[in-house]
């Protein structure tokens, strides 16, 4: 059973950082799409960051590129999501979500979108308060 679980949420001020972690299960790891999605409340569920696990690929949004981080350690088959200078608009419960799916791994690089991630974790809460 696939399973995707995420932690290191929290409560930071404006400027603070933090780090996401998303330690995952039941599937090969070697070669999956991973990527981080966020909600805010009453808001649709959006992409913010994405890797191939085998190294090939990273991708980011426009809003976070620059003060976010992604990464891997395969030994321990987690995602890191390294959230650093981080705004109130950031405020949302940020999900992880895997992929086998070719065609999501080749497209990374356009973009990624919910319809593309098969599996998904419960969440975790980030709030930045200014």
């Amino acid at each position: 059973e696939v399973q995707l679980v995420e932690s290191g949420g929290g409560l930071v001020q404006a400027g603070g950082s933090l780090r996401l972690s998303c330690v995952t299960s039941g599937f090969t790891f070697d070669n999956y799409a991973i990527a981080w999605f966020r909600q805010a409340p009453g808001k649709g569920r959006v992409g913010v960051s994405a890797i191939r696990t085998s190294g090939e690929m990273i991708w980011y949004s426009a809003s976070v590129k620059s003060r976010f981080t992604i990464s891997i350690d395969k030994a321990k088959a987690t995602v890191y999501l390294q959230m650093d200078s981080l705004k109130p608009g950031d405020t949302a419960k940020y999900y992880c979500a895997a992929s086998p799916r070719e065609s999501t791994m080749n497209s990374m690089h356009l973009g990624i979108y919910t319809y593309e991630y098969d599996y998904w974790g419960q969440g975790t809460q980030v709030t930045v308060s200014s």
